[in-house]
């Protein structure tokens, strides 16, 4: 007799491009330095049991992310073989990049970040990689941005720096 075989659900692609979640800060007088992805750090110690890949497509701070930078980042979204995509993303321009990735046909994209760099203790980065990371697994296809415990679509969003938190428009 033959048993069912269960089907491996499809991995989930996260793609890292830098921004404050990677961060490293060496003392006072030093400036912040995007450094070497800790995703799968982050993934690692929330035991993270569903599969995923990790992707390094950029190293900057999103202040630094050009239209090209947005250009080569759709393309290597659309080229993925999975439908569940979590992009990891500075907080600045989270945004202008979602709104470049919605014509992306029948994937699920959640970008993320953190407020404070996930090296430091009191960081919001894990909580919001977790929260994008289950998103990813239940939404419908489309973006959308994952911060401060929100999911929002990702044309109906904007950073509030003064607030300190990201907030709906529209």
């Amino acid at each position: 007799m033959d048993t069912p075989q269960t089907l491996a659900p499809p991995a989930i692609t996260v793609v890292t491009t830098g921004g404050t979640i990677d961060k490293l800060y060496f003392d006072a007088l030093s400036e912040y330095k995007v450094g070497e992805s800790v995703v799968r750090k982050l993934l690692a110690i929330g035991n993270v049991k569903y599969p995923f890949e990790i992707l390094e497509a950029l190293r900057k701070d999103s202040l630094e992310l050009t239209d090209a930078d947005r250009d080569e980042l759709h393309q290597c979204v659309s080229a993925l073989k999975t439908p569940r995509v979590v992009i990891t993303h500075g907080t600045d321009t989270m945004a202008v990049t979602a709104a470049r990735l919605a014509s992306i046909p029948g994937k699920t994209i959640v970008l993320t970040g953190a407020l404070s760099p996930a090296r430091f203790s009191e960081s919001d980065a894990s909580f919001n990689l977790g929260m994008a990371f289950a998103t990813t697994q239940v939404a419908a296809p489309g973006v959308y941005i994952v911060m401060n415990g929100e999911v929002f679509p990702g044309g109906a969003v904007r950073k509030d720096r003064e607030a300190g938190r990201f907030v709906r428009v529209g």
